[in-house]
């Protein structure tokens, strides 16, 4: 029997189908890999699994930090090896469930990660606070690592000021730090990846939105922009939040900033797909096939009973 992973864009049923195994395989405790599932007060926007999913099966690695806090993914890698160590001594077994690509990797193959250079990235951000963004920086990174530029999308600030902390603190090409994200060698895990259709994926992802602030997600963004200090550099590239407080402090109104969020969101899962297909170890299941969890199971190492399947299917995650 097999730990397992189950990777694929936001809304096509990752925590629906994680429970659903959970449920039913008795061994399994799930690991949450999202790197906005991390920060506490973070819930609504983020489809963290609710209270009574959580309550459901043992969770692991929700809510480790404050929104004001800064989070990486060595950070992540400690807390990942911590959980499946205390489930190991339990003897169950994890299930990996989570959308962040990176984080994944640094658990399955337990990647060597980069070191830090504190001034050299106090003085990109400089530069990115200067410039009203990462663009210009970007475009030095592609100069100097034209590999790990073509990776990264010149608008996320966090992830160009880290190559370039990284490619100018060590000389060396972040791309080439660590044994490489393009080397997929053997792991442990049985990778599951969740799979879907275009249109039904962008329909998942606007009813999801709905249902996000029909749940609260606008009053969880002004109880956020009420508390005393401020989202960290990290916190903030959660998706939705932005655009959100930029709508509570009146610089765009509700309907900008929804279409916005679904805009980023749909583009998001786009690059979700990209990232988990380059990944030969992924074995891709139709996420709305009826059969999805019997073939779920079959793969992590047991199989269920007919008249246990119709008990798992919930909200797309």
């Amino acid at each position: 029997m097999s730990s397992a992973a189950i990777v694929g864009a936001t809304a096509t049923g990752k925590t629906a189908l994680a429970l659903g195994l959970a449920g039913r395989l008795g061994d399994l405790e799930l690991v949450s890999v999202d790197a906005m599932a991390v920060y506490r007060h973070l819930d609504v926007g983020t489809a963290k699994p609710t209270p009574r999913e959580r309550a459901a099966a043992r969770w692991h690695l929700l809510d480790l930090a404050e929104p004001e806090e800064e989070f990486s993914v060595a950070r992540f890698q400690r807390s990942a090896r911590a959980a499946l160590a205390e489930i190991a001594r339990r003897q169950h077994r994890p299930l990996l469930v989570g959308g962040t690509g990176l984080y994944h990797r640094a658990v399955l193959d337990d990647l060597a990660l980069p070191g830090r250079y504190p001034a050299v990235a106090a003085e990109l951000w400089a530069e990115v606070e200067a410039a009203g963004g990462s663009e210009a920086l970007h475009g030095r990174l592609a100069q100097l690592d034209p590999v790990a530029a073509a990776r990264i999308e010149p608008r996320n600030a966090r992830r160009v000021v880290r190559a370039l902390e990284v490619t100018l603190g060590s000389g060396r090409p972040f791309s080439a730090s660590g044994p490489g994200l393009e080397r997929y060698g053997e792991t442990a895990f049985v990778l599951i990846g969740l799979r879907i259709e275009r249109a039904e994926l962008d329909r998942r992802i606007a009813e999801r939105l709905d249902a996000q602030f029909a749940a609260g997600w606008l009053e969880e963004a002004a109880a956020l922009a009420a508390r005393p200090g401020v989202l960290s550099r990290t916190a903030v590239q959660a998706l939705g939040y932005r655009q959100l407080l930029d709508h509570l402090a009146g610089r765009c109104s509700l309907e900008a900033a929804r279409e916005e969020i679904l805009r980023r969101t749909r583009a998001f899962a786009r690059r979700q797909e990209s990232w988990f297909r380059r990944d030969p170890r992924v074995q891709w299941l139709d996420a709305t096939d009826p059969d999805l969890l019997r073939a779920a199971a079959a793969l992590v190492g047991r199989s269920v009973s007919s008249d246990q399947e119709g008990t798992w299917r919930g909200r797309p995650g």
